[in-house]
């Protein structure tokens, strides 16, 4: 990601205290602990321009669910309100910060796209990363026909439910197949490698990329 950035003319600072933006704490029902981690987190990048993340989750997290830990007469309340809109996903960045579909990226082989359920439902993303998509030269990308559902994932859903979450993914890598795809492109980690593990141990021969890594190649 600092790589693409940096290729159309943005000067990058990655601060080496961030730690985690507090969304397994609070997904799990432990608010304490994942405010603690919130206000660490407003505390590290309170005087950022930009703070440009390749998570739609975490995005989402810190954009929406800052407000539901912090007490509304809090002073972290009014530093989150401050913090949010200066927080953007990679891809939603790039196409409305930097008004750049390009970045000179190559990649050769066809590609499908995971749309992650933060992103598409919570953040709206959708047409940004495939605007982005269309424009690596050598890449094509075709559309799976279950590319807005769940990939199973969902944090510790997966673990409580595991069954349910095992069959969700095979109904994506049904999904997937059916594109004749090399390779799957998300914006979303935590998607990527529920998907990659429901791969592997269906031994498909089918890779999982990030966004950011598709547009990073030359």
């Amino acid at each position: 990601m600092a790589d693409v950035l940096e290729r159309v003319g943005w000067s990058v600072d990655f601060r080496s205290d961030q730690t985690c933006c507090g969304q397994p704490a609070f997904n799990s029902g432990h608010v304490t602990p994942a405010r603690e981690v919130a206000a660490h987190f407003i505390r590290v990048f309170r005087d950022a321009e930009f703070i440009v993340v390749p998570s739609g989750s975490c995005v989402s997290m810190i954009t929406h669910h800052y407000f539901d830990i912090f007490d509304r007469s809090s002073a972290l309340f009014e530093e989150a309100e401050y913090l949010a809109p200066r927080v953007w996903e990679f891809s939603r960045f790039l196409t409305d910060v930097v008004g750049v579909e390009d970045v000179g990226a190559r990649f050769e082989g066809v590609v499908t796209y995971h749309d992650s359920c933060h992103a598409l439902r919570e953040l709206q993303i959708k047409e940004a990363p495939r605007r982005l998509l269309s424009n690596v030269q050598g890449l094509t990308l075709r559309e799976m026909s279950a590319a807005g559902e769940c990939c199973g994932f969902g944090g510790a859903f997966s673990v409580k439910f595991a069954e349910i979450s095992g069959g969700m993914a095979r109904t994506k890598i049904e999904s997937i197949l059916e594109t004749g795809a090399g390779t799957v492109v998300s914006i979303d980690s935590s998607c990527l490698m529920q998907i990659q593990g429901a791969l592997a141990r269906a031994g498909v021969d089918v890779r999982t990329m990030h966004l950011a890594e598709v547009l990073a190649s030359r």
